[in-house]
């Protein structure tokens, strides 16, 4: 049983607080990199022509 639980300490498994703090600023930039494109007029005028031609297309 002790040696089961001395292995069980020892293992170096899962992320630590640094890598969890990396990564959410990571997740973080990416989101605001996504929130800028989308919100970007040059994506606006994309979707509105889209679904302007969408809307026009005859059967």
């Amino acid at each position: 049983m002790l040696g089961r639980m001395l292995t069980a300490d020892s293992s170096d498994e899962g992320m630590s607080t640094a890598e969890y703090a990396i990564g959410t600023i990571a997740a973080a930039a990416f989101a605001a990199l996504l929130y800028a494109i989308v919100t970007g007029d040059s994506v606006l005028t994309a979707l509105t022509s889209l679904i302007e031609r969408a809307i026009s297309v005859d059967f």
